[in-house]
């Protein structure tokens, strides 16, 4: 991430940022463990194993070395913390959505008012809290899994970005060039999930930014291949536990 300035005291270095709607960030990667809170706003971020929406609220661990591109779909603001590897701190090894605790966020707010000078009792027991509360977020489950082999990644990313009712499982196996029955399997082995769950996890997350920019849930639905927004709104509280526009709010 960019823009804003840093402030760095120990092994941690906070920092905020405001960027625009459709602000793009190409693939890279850093040598310290990164969290974003997203403050406002939502964005997404992509990576080798998968592809995540970050609502508001909510925040994305990305650990060391983890290449990586977000996106901003609407107007954000965000509050980062580099953090330096440390074998010790019980964190996921790949990137993880997690829920924001309101101790983390008073916890943010003051970690991005760190300075050089203020490298005290107070900032290193302000640190170490942050740390240890980091540890304790809950995952969420909004990681779209993608596979390991090129040719069925390239067809998720695909979908990902441009998802349509109408493509079946046949379609996906005749296009890689294997039978049903060995894609069926290839699927799951690869992604942990069923095509049909596969798909549906990543019609309501690429519905996220669509409903993030004001676009109606009737219109997003009937393009997603549901039979009305109410089946939709259904099956978005199954996955998300809320309806969209209590997700959004």
């Amino acid at each position: 991430m960019n823009g804003g300035a840093d402030h760095s005291v120990g092994s941690i270095v906070a920092h905020c940022s405001e960027f625009p709607q459709g602000h793009a960030i190409a693939p890279h990667r850093h040598q310290n463990s990164l969290f974003v809170y997203s403050s406002s706003g939502v964005m997404t971020l992509a990576a080798e194993e998968g592809a995540w929406v970050i609502p508001p609220d909510r925040a994305v661990w990305v650990p060391a070395g983890a290449i990586h591109e977000t996106r901003m779909i609407s107007p954000v603001s965000t509050m980062t913390v580099w953090i330096e590897p440390d074998p010790l701190m019980q964190m996921p090894r790949k990137c993880q959505v997690v829920n924001v605790s309101p101790l983390m966020r008073e916890l943010l707010i003051e970690a991005v008012k760190f300075t050089k000078a203020s490298n005290n009792v107070r900032t290193r027991l302000i640190t170490a809290l942050l740390l240890n509360e980091l540890e304790t977020l809950p995952g969420l489950p909004f990681r779209l899994p993608f596979p390991k082999n090129l040719q069925l990644a390239d067809l998720c990313r695909r979908f990902y970005r441009n998802p349509t009712p109408h493509e079946t499982i046949n379609d996906w196996s005749d296009a890689i060039g294997v039978s049903r029955r060995t894609f069926t399997r290839m699927f799951r082995s690869e992604t942990g999930l069923s095509f049909a769950a596969w798909r549906q996890q990543a019609c309501l997350l690429a519905a996220l930014p669509r409903l993030a920019a004001g676009e109606p849930i009737t219109t997003v639905a009937l393009d997603l291949g549901y039979n009305s927004p109410a089946a939709f709104t259904t099956m978005f509280k199954r996955l998300h536990g809320v309806p969209p526009s209590r997700y959004l709010a």
